[in-house]
C-alpha cells in the first residue's frame, strides 16, 4: 500500500514539474508572440516593412510626427523622403509643400528645394506677401515677399558723415546700432589701406517708390523688378544697410574685383555687416549679385552666416521664423 502511494505522489509530482515546465514554456512563447505584436503595430515595423532601414525608420520617428509618419505609410516608398528630412535646413511645417514641389522639380538638387521652400522662393517674386515682423530691429526680413508699411520709418536715424559718403550732409542715414558698427568697420579697413565710400542708405518709401517707377518706365517691370526693389520692399527702408563702394574703385564694377571688396568678404561679419545679395544666390534672394549692398544683421547672426555660406533669407527662416 505504501509503495503504491508513493508511486502515486512520484507521478503525481512529474506531472505538476511537467504541468509547471508547459506554463513556463508556454508564458515564454506568449511574451515572445505577444512582443511581436506589439512591435508590429510601431511605426518602425511598419516602416521597415514598405522598403525603409531600421535607421531610416527611427530617423523618420525622431524629425517627424504621428500625422507624417502616416501618411508615409500611405506611400510608396521614397527616398527623396530621407533625403529630405535629412537635410540641415529641413522644416517640419515645410514636409508636404517639399514633396509636392520635389516631384514637379525633379531635377532640383534636395538643398536646393529645401531653401526654396523655406524662403517662399519656390514662387514668383511678390506672389505672395507678408507683413515684416518689427520685432527685432537688427535681424527683421524685407525682401520681394515681406514688405515694410508706407507709413514705416526707423528710429535714432544718424547721419554719416561727408568723411565715408558721398552726396551732401545729410543725404546717408543709418540707425545708430548700424551706423556704430559701421564706423568700427570702416576704422578697421582704413587701418588696412581701405577707404570705403558709402552711395546709398536710408530711404523712405516715396524715395524707393520714385526709383522703381522711373525703371519700371524706362525698361519695363520684368527688369525694373530685376534692378529694384518695389516700394515697400526695400531694405533700404530699414535704415540697416549702406551701398558702398571705395574711392580707389568707385563704380560697381570694377569693385567687385577689388581687393577692398575682398576684404569686406572676409571681415565684415565680424562687425555684424553681411554681403545680402552674394554671387550664385540669385534665385534666393531675387537679385544679382551686389558687391556694393552692405545689411547690418548684428554678429550672432552675421557670424552663422557667415561660416554657414547661406543667405539672410535662409537664416531666417531657419532660425527665427522655424
Amino acid at each position: 500500500m505504501k509503495k503504491k502511494k508513493k508511486l502515486r505522489l512520484k507521478k503525481q509530482g512529474y506531472i505538476l514539474i511537467g504541468v509547471i515546465i508547459i506554463l513556463i514554456v508556454g508564458t515564454f512563447y506568449g511574451i515572445k508572440l505577444y512582443k511581436e505584436y506589439q512591435y508590429k503595430q510601431t511605426y518602425e515595423y511598419k516602416l521597415t516593412s514598405i522598403g525603409y532601414s531600421i535607421d531610416d525608420a527611427k530617423m523618420l520617428q525622431e524629425k517627424t510626427n504621428n500625422e507624417i509618419l502616416d501618411k508615409i505609410l500611405n506611400m510608396d516608398y521614397n527616398e527623396n523622403i530621407i533625403k529630405i528630412i535629412s537635410a540641415k535646413y529641413f522644416l517640419l511645417k515645410n514636409f508636404d509643400t517639399y514633396l509636392e514641389y520635389q516631384k514637379k522639380e525633379d531635377e532640383k538638387e534636395i538643398d536646393d528645394i529645401i531653401a526654396l521652400v523655406n524662403t517662399h522662393a519656390m514662387n514668383q517674386w511678390y506672389e505672395q506677401k507678408f507683413e515684416t515682423n518689427l520685432k527685432n530691429i537688427e535681424t527683421m526680413l524685407v525682401n520681394k515677399f515681406y514688405y515694410l508699411n508706407k507709413d514705416y520709418s526707423p528710429k535714432d536715424l544718424k547721419n554719416i558723415s561727408l568723411d565715408y559718403s558721398y552726396g551732401e550732409e545729410g543725404d546717408n542715414k543709418l540707425i545708430e546700432v548700424a551706423y556704430n558698427a559701421f564706423l568700427d568697420m570702416w576704422n578697421k579697413a582704413h587701418e588696412e589701406g581701405f577707404y570705403f565710400m558709402v552711395t546709398s542708405s536710408y530711404r523712405t518709401y516715396e524715395e524707393q517708390e520714385s526709383i522703381y517707377e522711373e525703371r519700371k518706365t524706362s525698361l519695363g517691370e520684368r527688369k525694373a523688378d530685376q534692378t529694384a526693389a518695389r516700394p515697400g520692399h526695400s531694405e533700404h527702408q530699414t535704415g540697416l544697410v549702406v551701398d558702398m563702394t571705395s574711392k580707389t574703385e568707385p563704380q560697381a564694377e570694377e569693385f567687385s574685383e577689388s581687393k577692398g571688396y575682398a576684404w569686406l568678404k572676409e571681415h565684415a561679419y565680424e562687425f555684424g555687416f553681411i554681403e545680402r545679395y552674394p554671387e550664385g544666390k540669385t534665385y534666393i534672394t531675387g537679385y544679382e549679385p551686389e558687391s556694393w549692398h552692405w545689411r547690418y544683421v548684428g554678429k550672432k547672426a552675421a557670424k552663422v552666416i557667415q561660416e554657414e555660406n547661406i543667405t539672410f533669407d535662409e537664416y531666417y527662416a531657419y532660425y527665427l521664423e522655424k
